[in-house]
């Protein structure tokens, strides 16, 4: 079987999509734009880069033939687009079926609702599509906006192999924790916010935020006017590889974000490693995380609920503990990775079946 798969590549997410197809003895394709392109990755999967011959999204338009032409050539069994306002819309295009579409987040939480046009765009591209796919029944929701289909939900699960509790001594100071890009977006200002409350109360704690981004410095600055200064450590970027290292390292991990989040894929890696999590009531992270038993859910751009949420995992060690063991066992039943790409697997056959049938 071919599969082609039209996607920024450089995305651990379509990444883990072709390798496991890859795996499982599909031939497979990744089509992507340069900005998207990961020469690391392409060494595992046969990647094309796509002409972006126009300016902004007229450049969308002018890929159009090249992908037709490569759909000649290569023959696809499936062909799949991830991101509806980009690769959906170009997939969309090209007429050609079977037509699988993902939406990721900002595609349909943000953009059909700028203006008419992109409202339009959304709707031609989900209306072209055979099936329609999502990472959370939140989002699928969304997308139930602009289309009657059923949506497919498809989470982004982790490999349990790799994210997994290690063992770790007990030490004297708490670590509350974040892995994500240093963006408003994703709430690390509350978050900083918060922990300035939360060390007064208990001076054995210290915040890490691992991952790079555009406000660093602002982050930094923000910590030492709050003077916390020296309790919040910076790791930078750091390679996939070491994350279920850093995750392990923490009590308590965070996702305090203030914008949609389409699942909440670092809360489901943080509970796999047996690490209670605090989130906000924002997109897929109500879906993941059960409240009260894994972790808790606490309202956006609070730093008052966030700080008293955290203190409360710090000062009962036991009901830490628990909420970290009942998190690996959620994960393991809801959020296998192996299990979720079987479910996009078995939609695969179904549409092959189908079609062969006709």
């Amino acid at each position: 079987m071919k599969l082609l798969l039209l996607a920024p590549g450089r995305s651990i997410h379509t990444h883990k999509w072709a390798l496991y197809f890859k795996q499982k003895g599909w031939t497979v394709k990744v089509a992507t734009f340069e900005d998207h392109y990961s020469e690391e990755n392409a060494k595992e999967v046969d990647t094309v880069i796509l002409p972006k011959k126009l300016p902004g999204k007229l450049s969308y338009f002018g890929a159009v033939p090249f992908i037709k032409k490569l759909l000649r050539t290569f023959q696809p069994d499936i062909f799949h687009a991830h991101f509806l306002s980009s690769y959906g819309l170009i997939g969309a295009l090209t007429d050609f079926h079977p037509y699988y579409v993902s939406v990721w987040g900002t595609d349909i939480f943000q953009f059909p609702q700028k203006n008419p046009l992109n409202r339009k765009m959304i709707e031609f591209t989900l209306n072209k599509a055979d099936r329609i796919c999502s990472t959370s029944h939140v989002m699928g929701k969304e997308t139930n906006k602009y289309t009657n289909k059923e949506i497919s939900i498809t989470p982004f699960g982790v490999d349990l192999d790799v994210f997994k509790p290690i063992p770790k001594e007990d030490k004297p100071i708490i670590q509350i924790g974040i892995v994500k890009a240093l963006s408003d977006k994703y709430g690390i200002g509350t978050l900083i916010n918060a922990f300035k409350k939360v060390h007064e109360k208990h001076l054995n704690t210290e915040l890490v935020i691992v991952g790079g981004g555009p406000q660093l410095e602002d982050y930094k600055k923000l910590s030492e006017d709050l003077s916390i200064g020296d309790h919040v450590k910076f790791a930078g970027r750091i390679p996939n590889t070491k994350v279920p290292e850093f995750i392990n390292q923490m009590d308590i991990f965070t996702v305090p974000s203030r914008d949609q989040e389409s699942f909440g894929v670092a809360a489901v890696e943080a509970m796999a490693c047996g690490v209670p999590v605090v989130v906000t009531n924002v997109g897929g992270l109500p879906e993941v995380v059960m409240e009260g038993e894994t972790g808790f859910i606490v309202p956006k751009e609070d730093p008052e609920n966030l700080a008293a949420a955290i203190n409360q995992l710090i000062e009962n060690k036991e009901e830490r503990l628990r909420m970290g063991q009942n998190g690996v066992v959620h994960v393991r039943k809801e959020y296998d990775w192996y299990e979720n790409a079987s479910r996009m697997e078995k939609l695969y056959q179904q549409t092959l079946r189908q079609s062969q049938s006709v």
